[in-house]
């Protein structure tokens, strides 16, 4: 007779082969406070860098309310329900690893900047998690991220990277369109002269600040609508063409106001008759972003197929979704965000350290009275290698900033002088005597003071701007710039602060202009 083993049913909860045995009861919210203690880590310090150039009058920056729309669309998008199960877990989990990579460099490089933009790499992840893109009002999250990154102090980002080539097209572009129109126009750099009058395209009206406006609103448009990419290159080539157009089309209503002031009731450079030129330019500069978005589909609408929506979270099972391997991930990942915060900075823009520069020992008779930098100024100009001195002439203060990392080092009279609490008007460009950039700044007391800053490299190329002097640099890395900033009270007569420029230029070796 033959018999057949039978054999009993296998309980893969108590067989000791069975790989996904479970793990001893933990309470069920420490993995959700594992994440979140690490990503909290993680963001901390560029959050906290962030929300300060939100405040800081230094920046400029209007990327709180770009936060508050991020925040706005999220809540929006999140409140509605799911209409489909949340896709791309595994693309979220690998989104918050790229975070701590990116942090990571951010922190060794010591930009603060790039370690901000592991906080949009953060909304991404959540987008992805809360499924955004699968609820009745979906959006998208990775346009979402984009969006946010405008919350960035970009517009002060651009002008010191990208201003001055702005400012060249501008003035270029502008002078071609005047010259078609027009007979007596003729351009020099960045001045246009038009019937005799002077037009000067100086460094705010490079379009810095349109063309991030102009980003918003298509990131915006795109975050709602969520294009294919054929769509999102047109919309991304509309926006940039826009926003330069826009410009040039201000920049050429302000010069035709100023050559025919004389036949217009209001001066289009006052207020608010600038500030409304330049938002009208704008709107017809929006027209043609309005127009693309047209042919996308209605805001919040589900594209593409619908599948199901079923009580499973995803069909995707990760390493992180396992409990035997969650409660290892997580804490290699909450260590991992400790670790990072601890790593100290080794950025690569140094300049090498450097001996302070040498004052004249007099100028123009006054004898040199060294003055120590105040804490602020130390950290703005001597950290990462930069070198620089003070001292005072008489009616002359001069301050002297050498180095070869000019990202680091050089910084404009209202970024260092708005820390020690002065209020500073940028009053333009000027070409008489030595070619500088004039600021009026008003100290804590209410005394005003005149301040005059220009550029010049060991190369011989000179700058009257912080973007000017790194897009020169940027040709040429090995240059060593010098910034030669004088300060005058405002009450002493033109003459005399022209005579003090003078006094520097000659003790420095520096270029005077044709004009004396």
């Amino acid at each position: 007779m033959t018999h057949v083993a039978t054999h009993a049913p296998v309980n893969h909860l108590t067989d000791p082969h069975f790989t996904d045995r479970p793990v001893p009861d933990r309470p069920a919210y420490l993995p959700a406070l594992l994440l979140l203690s690490a990503v909290f880590t993680l963001a901390w310090v560029p959050l906290q860098w962030l929300i300060q150039s939100w405040f800081d009058p230094l920046y400029g920056s209007s990327g709180l309310i770009v936060a508050a729309l991020v925040l706005g669309l999220l809540l929006w998008s999140g409140s509605s329900p799911l209409t489909a199960a949340p896709q791309h877990r595994r693309l979220a989990w690998g989104l918050l690893l790229a975070t701590a990579l990116v942090r990571l460099a951010g922190q060794v490089l010591a930009i603060n900047t790039l370690s901000a933009i592991a906080l949009a790499l953060d909304v991404y992840a959540l987008g992805l998690l809360l499924g955004l893109a699968q609820r009745r009002r979906a959006i998208g999250p990775g346009w979402l991220a984009l969006l946010f990154l405008c919350a960035l102090p970009l517009e002060r980002i651009a002008q010191r990277l990208l201003g001055y080539g702005l400012q060249q097209f501008s003035a270029e572009a502008s002078c071609y369109v005047l010259g078609t129109v027009f007979t007596q126009v003729r351009c020099e750099g960045v001045r246009i002269l038009l019937y005799g009058r002077d037009v000067l395209v100086d460094l705010p009206c490079s379009g810095s600040r349109g063309l991030l406006l102009m980003l918003i609103l298509f990131l915006t448009l795109a975050t709602l609508q969520r294009p294919g990419w054929q769509r999102a290159i047109t919309g991304a080539v509309l926006c940039l063409a826009a926003a330069l157009l826009a410009n040039v089309l201000r920049i050429c209503t302000l010069a035709l106001g100023i050559a025919f002031a004389e036949h217009l009731p209001v001066s289009v450079m006052a207020s608010p008759w600038h500030d409304l030129i330049g938002l009208a330019a704008l709107g017809l500069g929006a027209l043609p972003l309005l127009f693309w978005s047209s042919f996308g589909v209605s805001f919040g609408a589900r594209t593409g197929p619908t599948p199901a929506a079923t009580g499973k979270t995803s069909s995707v099972k990760t390493a992180m979704t396992r409990p035997r391997y969650r409660w290892p991930v997580l804490s290699a990942f909450l260590l991992l965000a400790v670790l990072i915060n601890l790593i100290p900075a080794r950025p690569v823009d140094v300049a090498q350290a450097s001996e302070p520069p040498r004052l004249p020992l007099s100028l123009a008779g006054a004898r040199a009275e060294l003055l120590p930098l105040s804490p602020l100024e130390q950290n703005y100009f001597q950290r990462y290698g930069g070198g620089a001195a003070r001292a005072r002439y008489g009616e002359l203060n001069l301050l002297l900033v050498s180095t070869q990392a000019p990202l680091r080092h050089l910084h404009a009279p209202d970024e260092c002088l708005s820390g020690l609490g002065h209020q500073v008007e940028y009053l333009g460009p000027t070409y008489d005597g030595l070619p500088s950039a004039l600021y009026r700044s008003t100290d804590p007391q209410g005394r005003q003071w005149r301040v005059a800053v220009s550029f010049f490299s060991d190369q011989g190329d000179s700058a009257i701007s912080v973007a000017e002097a790194v897009w020169r640099w940027l040709q040429n890395p090995a240059a060593r710039w010098t910034q030669v900033q004088r300060i005058t009270a405002w009450e002493l007569p033109e003459s005399d602060a022209q005579r003090w420029d003078q006094a520097v230029a000659r003790a420095l070796e520096l270029p005077l202009s044709q004009h004396l």
